[in-house]
């Protein structure tokens, strides 16, 4: 746990560093937690219980609509934060899943202890603010792919972006989440070099 918190704490300081006595209150906050592959955590019409940190294995954010397609939103593994951020930080109702793809690991921590420390210190408040900012631009880069890119370009933005994707992730999954049809995904994989 020590090694993981210690990994975690250097990336929290590229994004803001945290005085000691705020990342000792922050560290203290967080608790293990694993699931089973194919494990839906967070399940729509609940309220997001939680703030994650991936630490090993591979998770979705799904939409599943009235005739249960599925739109895959967001894929989270480590290092990163993870469950349904929209209903965690307003603590309503989640329209989404998250799901686990792998045996998965975490540290986990409520939004009362969260909020808490927020409270209590303004450079964790501050943390949290500027993550929160990365993922909107992170969102709204991602709208834009989607409305406006080619099938190709999208498959080459995704693999500039995050080139082990493609080891991590099932093809199914990134089909669904470049919106591209399964089986062009497949050509694609194997007609474009990166």
């Amino acid at each position: 746990m020590e090694e993981d918190l210690l990994q975690i704490k250097n990336i929290i300081q590229q994004v803001h560093p945290l005085p000691p006595s705020a990342w000792d209150a922050f560290a203290s906050i967080w608790t293990p937690f694993s699931a089973k592959r194919k494990e839906m955590i967070t399940v729509a019409g609940e309220r997001e219980k939680y703030l994650y940190i991936v630490l090993e294995g591979v998770q979705r954010v799904v939409y599943f609509d009235e005739q249960d397609r599925e739109a895959t939103l967001v894929f989270t593994y480590a290092p990163s934060f993870g469950g349904v951020l929209d209903s965690f930080l307003t603590q309503s109702t989640s329209r989404y899943y998250y799901e686990t793809l792998t045996p998965s690991a975490f540290f986990r921590t409520s939004y009362t202890e969260l909020e808490r420390l927020m409270t209590a210190y303004p450079d964790i408040e501050l943390l949290i603010r500027k993550g929160i900012t990365g993922a909107l631009a992170g969102l709204l880069e991602r709208l834009t792919e989607l409305q406006c890119f080619s099938s190709e370009e999208k498959f080459r933005k995704l693999l500039t972006r995050s080139p082990h994707i493609l080891q991590l992730v099932p093809h199914k999954y990134l089909a669904n989440y470049l919106g591209i049809d399964a089986s062009n995904f497949s050509k694609m994989i194997n007609r474009i070099k990166i």
